[in-house]
C-alpha cells in the first residue's frame, strides 16, 4: 500500500503541511508506504492545452511534459491513495496546486458520451484545506463550491474523495512583526494551540481511513 501526500503551500512547517504530513501517518500506522511533496519544490507549470493526451495514438491519456512534476504523477498513477493540502488563497486553491490539478486530472478525462476516465483503477483520494476564515465566512463567501468541485473532479477521474477542513488558522508565529490589525493575536495563539492537535488528529484519522477502505476495495 502506498500512499501520496501533496503539499500545495508555499510553507513547509505550517498548518497545511503539517495536517498533510498527519495524513501520511495515520496511513503509515496502517503499515502503508508514504512520501510527501512539497509542490513548491518543484519546477512545472499547469496544463498548456496542447492537447497532445486527447490525440489518437500512444499519448492518448498521457500528459506529455517533461518536468518536475511528470515522475509525481506517474508515482500518484500508481498509488494506491493521494492526500492534496492546500490553503485557500483568494477564495481557492494555491497557483501551484490548481497546475497541479490541472495536469493530474485532465490526460484521465474523456470527451465521451457520457464523460468518462482513462484511469486503470479506482484510488481514495482526500483533500485537506486550511484557511485563515471561520466556518461560517468560508460558507458566506463560497468556499464550499471548491470543496465540492474537486471532490466531483475526483471521483469521476480517480475514486471516491473526502475533504477536511481547518478554520480560523494562525498564519504567522508573530503578529506583531506584520499589518494584520483585521486579526486578534491572542484569539489566534489561543486557536493554534486548542484547534491544530484536534485538526492533527482529524487528519491522522482520515489518513487511516483511506488506507482501510482501499485495503477492502482494491
Amino acid at each position: 500500500m502506498n500512499v501520496i501526500g501533496i503539499n500545495g503551500s508555499p510553507r513547509k512547517q505550517w498548518n497545511t503541511a503539517t495536517l498533510v504530513a498527519k495524513a501520511l501517518e495515520g496511513a503509515a500506522a496502517q503499515g502503508a508506504t508514504t512520501e510527501l511533496v512539497h509542490l513548491y519544490d518543484l519546477d512545472f507549470k499547469g496544463c498548456k492545452s496542447c492537447f497532445a493526451c486527447k490525440t489518437r495514438g500512444e499519448n492518448y491519456g498521457k500528459c506529455v511534459m517533461k518536468d518536475d512534476l511528470a515522475p509525481v504523477l506517474e508515482k500518484i498513477a500508481a498509488a494506491d491513495a493521494l492526500v492534496i493540502g492546500s490553503p485557500i488563497y483568494f477564495g481557492t486553491v494555491t497557483g501551484e496546486t490548481q497546475s497541479f490539478l490541472e495536469r493530474l486530472l485532465f490526460p484521465y478525462f474523456t470527451y465521451t458520451v457520457p464523460f468518462g476516465t482513462l484511469f486503470p483503477r479506482q484510488i481514495k483520494t482526500g483533500f485537506i484545506y486550511t484557511m485563515n476564515v471561520s466556518e461560517e465566512l468560508s460558507k458566506e463567501f463560497g468556499y464550499e463550491q471548491v470543496y465540492n468541485a474537486n471532490e466531483r473532479f475526483m471521483q469521476l477521474l480517480l475514486g471516491s474523495g473526502e475533504s477536511l477542513c481547518a478554520f480560523d488558522t494562525c498564519q504567522v508565529d508573530d503578529y506583531s512583526k506584520v499589518v494584520m490589525e483585521s486579526f486578534d493575536p491572542v484569539h489566534k495563539a489561543k486557536r493554534r494551540e486548542e484547534a491544530l492537535p484536534l485538526e492533527c488528529q482529524r487528519a491522522f484519522e482520515l489518513g487511516r481511513r483511506l488506507v482501510a477502505v482501499e485495503s477492502i476495495t482494491g
